[in-house]
């Protein structure tokens, strides 16, 4: 019997909203996109009109009884107000990444969607993607025998060169809880749980290089210092996984040039060299491939894994459909709301389930916090997500054959 489709919306329609909208409304059975909302109302009605779908306000969203499903795509530092907003309207909630800026921030939109008997998810979801899952395949069927190490890398330059008038464009800069640590860091932290497990025990060291100014001489404050908060924007931790492998990694927004993203696994018998975690997998882009390749013992030669999976990364020259290059245009995000609609019908865990989201956070925070003390020690960390369940392998084709995928539950 079919599963009834789950009436959803989205609140906040900026940057980021394009790529949801697109993947919400590409077929999947169990998605109702109805609607979107944000506080510029010019943003919303350009996204219902490009998806065919209702121009909100974020009350009538909150109100409307047939809406089950609200995702919360705010900026970062908005994200525990509107979930918690979503949540006392009894809608269940996914959220872009992060989920807070704190532990403490996290754990209460936890517990007050426990109290609600509601749903809350956050992004990252790329670890759904072709790319990793193929990659975690591999890892469990041996091919590169016991996991002994992982490293991780997200070098990224961040460059002031904005030409806007706006007196204060950076007000939130290094704001504690909005930095790359906690929006790049989830990608990595949420593939690796996805390909090793949970992270036991953390450690490491973070800082913020905060004597910025703005280099664009045809800003109108060039030369200026530019105001920053109190979080960090470097971080180099080393990682105990409860499996008992090691691992470390080091993210920075302060690089220049182009962004080098890099995870690789090595084990007893191979090593694993595995896509950008902020992609799905498989589309060749101008600065990065998205291959998986494995060395194996025996045989130096690294070799590029065929995909096993869909949800895979789309040509990046395919035109969007606003006319313009919109961020992640032809990826996949938004099948973590998917799965959320299934598990929810299904009675089962989410994948991108709150104490994954819990996990980053907890580990981003313990490593900024721990660094501020005169003593740098071991942190244990609290929270003991599930490994998420691995999409079925050979669904790959159009969303109605993809869809599979997500409600398999092996």
């Amino acid at each position: 019997m079919p599963l009834k489709p789950m009436k959803t919306a989205v609140v906040g329609s900026g940057n980021i909203s394009y790529t949801y909208l697109n993947t919400l409304s590409s077929g999947f059975t169990i998605i109702d996109l109805v609607g979107c909302s944000d506080l510029i109302a010019e943003k919303s009605k350009a996204r219902s009109e490009i998806f065919g779908i209702k121009q909100m306000t974020t009350e009538e969203i909150l109100k409307d009884p047939e809406i089950e499903l609200v995702l919360n795509l705010t900026e970062i530092q908005n994200h525990t107000n509107v979930s918690r907003m979503i949540l006392e309207a009894g809608k269940h909630c996914y959220s872009e990444k992060s989920a807070g800026c704190s532990v403490e921030e996290v754990q209460g939109t936890l517990d007050l969607a426990n109290s609600k008997g509601l749903r809350f998810g956050s992004a990252p979801d790329t670890f759904l993607g072709a790319g990793i899952q193929t990659a975690r395949k591999l890892i469990d069927e041996g091919w590169i025998g016991e996991p002994l190490g992982a490293r991780g890398w997200c070098i990224r330059s961040m460059r002031f060169n904005s030409r806007t008038a706006d007196p204060d464009p950076k007000a939130n800069y290094i704001m504690k809880g909005t930095t790359i640590t906690y929006d790049m860091g989830g990608y990595y932290n949420n593939a690796l749980v996805a390909l090793l497990g949970p992270v036991a025990r953390c450690a490491g060291f973070a800082k913020a290089f905060d004597k910025h100014t703005w280099e664009n001489t045809a800003h109108a404050d060039f030369g200026k210092p530019i105001k920053v908060g109190s979080g960090a924007n470097t971080i180099m931790a080393v990682y105990e996984f409860v499996n008992g492998c090691y691992g470390s990694f080091f993210i920075t927004s302060e690089s220049f040039g182009q962004e080098i993203p890099l995870l690789e696994i090595f084990g007893t018998k191979g090593n694993l060299a595995v896509n950008d975690p902020n992609q799905y997998g498989g589309s060749h882009g101008d600065y990065w491939k998205q291959d998986i390749i494995l060395t194996r013992a025996g045989d130096d030669t690294p070799r590029i894994v065929p995909l096993s999976h869909g949800f895979a990364d789309l040509d990046p020259a395919i035109p969007s459909k606003s006319g313009k290059w919109e961020p992640g245009q032809n990826n996949w995000r938004g099948i973590g709301a998917v799965d959320m609609a299934y598990a929810i019908r299904r009675n089962r865990p989410a994948r991108c389930s709150p104490e994954l989201a819990m996990h980053n956070v907890e580990i981003v925070s313990a490593i900024e916090e721990n660094s501020q003390t005169d003593k740098v020690g071991v942190y244990t960390i609290k929270s003991r997500p599930a490994q998420p369940a691995p999409l079925a392998p050979g669904y790959i084709g159009p969303v109605s054959v993809m869809e599979g995928a997500i409600d398999n539950i092996r």
